[in-house]
């Protein structure tokens, strides 16, 4: 016990060769309470990621963790926040696919570099987008919302943000089908629910589990899921490719990231924990609930996941001339 503290100590210090000390940092982690930065407001899809995650990691790790949501700017604002903490491990991030294979690339400076700035840890969740609309609005289908929003007025449609993966999705259906999509941006999943709900837009491109609960009430109608396949959660509601669009598809994905100055045996720590809570049966069945796949995996499948995701959206936006402010 003594021989272990006193390394740590030598090791914080500075005087233990390399993989020595990495090795003291890697035992001694976590040290104190993990901060889990969310960059959409609480009850969005995000969020509801996060809060389970953090839940099991209490549960079955006993580990204090803090989910702090940082909504803002597509999700850039956590970004940033979570590269300005310091780089010890015990700030994470839940990223998403507009943060980290969008945003960089339709955005004039979102202040990080993807590829080098951050370090994935793993695959966290995956799943599709639902497009949604008040009950007020009279389309059955897609086609029907489509022929409403090519009235010169358009169709408005909300997402959780600039660059969110409901926006790209949004700017896609409205490139291939030439429809007057307005977007209206949201801090996070849950307030545009709320407006949706409240009939102060008619629609919106909503994470599956986000608008779940008021799908099954009618509260809301759900005309089309945004992957390639149906959804075996709700597989009663089409894809958008299969009502006139083949070969569409957008899903949105979350993954658990740090600061590339983090160490590499701390990532690989954090990997272990982060993997094992996410294989829990509880969780996995807590993700299935929202209409979520479980992913979990290394950090080099993550980052190899990233990878194709970047190349993918930005041919997408490049074609589509997709620019967010």
């Amino acid at each position: 016990m003594y021989r272990r503290s006193l390394m740590r100590a030598v090791a914080a210090a500075g005087l233990l060769p390399g993989p020595i000390a990495g090795a003291a940092r890697a035992q001694s982690f976590p040290s104190k309470q993990l901060r889990l930065l969310v960059g959409f407001a609480a009850g969005g899809g995000g969020d509801i990621v996060a809060r389970i995650l953090a839940a099991e990691l209490t549960k079955s790790a006993g580990l204090s963790v803090l989910v702090d949501n940082k909504p803002g700017a597509g999700g850039n604002i956590a970004t940033k926040e979570m590269l300005r903490a310091p780089a010890d491990g015990h700030t994470i991030l839940l990223a998403n696919v507009g943060m980290l294979a969008v945003n960089p690339y339709a955005m004039k400076d979102v202040g990080y570099d993807p590829q080098t700035d951050i370090a994935p840890v793993c695959l966290a969740v995956d799943f599709s987008n639902v497009l949604v609309v008040h009950p007020s609005v009279p389309a059955r289908s897609l086609t029907e919302y489509l022929e409403l929003a090519k009235r010169p007025e358009g169709m408005d449609y909300g997402t959780s943000g600039v660059g969110s993966a409901g926006h790209l999705a949004g700017e896609l259906l409205k490139a291939r089908s030439g429809a007057r999509l307005n977007h209206i941006p949201f801090r996070g999943g849950g307030p545009a629910m709320n407006d949706l709900v409240a009939g102060h837009v008619p629609s919106l491109i909503a994470s599956a589990p986000t608008a779940t609960a008021f799908m099954r009430d009618g509260r809301i109608r759900a005309l089309a899921v945004t992957g390639a396949r149906r959804s075996p959660f709700d597989p009663e509601i089409p894809t958008i490719a299969e009502q006139g669009f083949p070969g569409y598809a957008a899903t949105n994905w979350y993954c658990i990231v740090v600061s590339s100055k983090v160490p590499p045996e701390i990532v690989a720590t954090l990997n272990t924990i982060m993997t094992r809570a996410l294989k829990a049966p509880e969780v996995q069945a807590a993700y299935g609930q929202q209409g979520m796949e479980t992913l979990a995996g290394t950090a080099a499948e993550a980052a190899a996941h990233i990878a194709r995701e970047t190349e993918i959206w930005k041919k997408v936006i490049a074609d589509a001339g997709i620019r967010l402010e």
